[in-house]
């Protein structure tokens, strides 16, 4: 089976793109480094042909305030979508965020609501996956909430998930058949912002005063304590923070602060 994997080259994409791949299947990275670019549609069509799956990765670039990420994921979808259309593409897979479907976060999960909207009123049999944050975030999460030798984090929970435990739900998504809806996926543990900021912090030996605060933004707007999390049942990866750090390679250089 042919797969397209746009965004094939990226921290997640080139995961999917080897997993996909060990299991026998012919998968193409799509990548603007590969001839093909969503914004304008170029290389598409050709990348497309005799697809039968398209795991969409691609990601917005910085910034992610204002309306630069929907514009982005209004065109991406746009071009994207109607070359599957005309290549008779049987399933899109796109991963997405936990969130999405409630009250708007922040710009960007606004942004990601309307890519998720043109999926669903494209006509092509899809797939979306909802995933909470990237634990691979938690150095941004910290330095977003730092006011001198303090960082003030939300007390909102999180189920930070691990990149290798999103590939392995994404190619494994992408071989079944389309739900035609979103399934969720998460981390193994739910704790709270602040928590696992400290732990982090305290893992790099970062001493830096870590404050608690239900009102402290989360990339520039207060969060309802659930807003990060999945509300119904989810998938759950079995890479703790624990098992990541010992991966991530932070702990190497322990003068480092986050």
């Amino acid at each position: 089976m042919k797969i397209l994997v746009i965004g094939g080259t990226g921290r997640i994409g080139s995961k999917v793109v080897q997993r996909l791949r060990d299991a026998g299947n012919e998968v193409l990275a799509a990548s603007p480094d590969t001839g093909v670019n969503i914004l304008t549609g170029e290389g598409l069509d050709a990348a497309m042909a005799g697809a039968s799956v398209v795991v969409d990765l691609a990601n917005s670039p910085p910034p992610y305030t204002g309306d630069a990420a929907l514009k982005f994921f209004r065109a991406a979808g746009e071009h994207i979508l109607a070359a599957e259309k005309k290549a008779g593409v049987k399933q899109h897979v796109a991963l997405s965020i936990v969130g999405t479907d409630r009250p708007g976060i922040n710009d960007y999960f606004i942004a990601k609501a309307e890519q998720e909207r043109l999926i669903r009123e494209s006509g092509v049999p899809y797939t979306i996956i909802h995933s909470t944050q990237f634990f691979d975030f938690l150095p941004g999460i910290i330095e977003s909430g730092t006011d001198g030798d303090t960082v003030r984090l939300s007390s909102a929970l999180v189920q930070l998930i691990a990149a290798d435990d999103v590939a392995d739900a994404v190619s494994r998504n992408a071989l079944a058949p389309p739900v035609n809806g979103v399934v969720e996926i998460a981390g193994p543990d739910r704790v709270s912002i602040a928590d696992v900021g400290k732990r982090f912090m305290d893992a790099v030996h970062d001493t830096r005063e870590v404050v608690s605060d239900a009102q402290a933004p989360y990339f520039g707007m207060p969060l309802d304590r659930d807003a990060l999390v999945p509300l119904g049942d989810a998938w759950k990866g079995s890479i703790d923070f624990q098992r990541w750090f010992a991966q991530s390679g932070y702990g190497k250089d322990t003068s480092a602060n986050a």
